[in-house]
């Protein structure tokens, strides 16, 4: 797999969300060249990450009144009950689950932060809503 490379289309003029969305890539790399021994370890460190992720922007969300916060939470349930059903079933020995997670996350990411976290990086500044991380 080639890797998950950081894109200027990435920046959405929200420093926290950026900052974390760095992050996010950097241990969706990790996971795809994880070792099948490392594999478990890599879907953890993904899944508290993006669980931390997914409840700033939540807070964001609710604290400012984004409008449409179910749609976006909604969406964020979807990726942690498919990540933590992986999970599982790396452990239970179907690692290949967790090669094709690496795989195809990085296009729902791009899709994600192009419209939904785009979407939220925009009115947090329309709204001038300063987030207290």
């Amino acid at each position: 797999m080639s890797a998950f490379l950081w894109s200027p289309d990435f920046e959405l003029g929200h420093e926290l969300m950026d900052r974390t969305h760095r992050e996010f890539v950097a241990l969706v790399n990790a996971l795809a060249a994880a070792s099948d021994a490392e594999l478990a370890q890599r879907l953890d460190d993904f899944l508290t990450h993006t669980d931390a992720h997914f409840a700033q922007e939540l807070r964001w969300m609710k604290s400012s009144g984004f409008p449409p916060l179910h749609c976006h939470e909604t969406e964020h349930a979807r990726v942690l009950e498919v990540a933590q059903e992986v999970r599982a079933r790396a452990v239970a020995g179907d690692l290949e689950m967790g090669r094709v997670l690496a795989r195809e996350i990085p296009d729902w990411f791009r899709d994600h932060a192009a419209t939904m976290d785009a979407a939220l990086a925009q009115w947090l500044r329309q709204t001038q809503w300063a987030s207290a991380a």
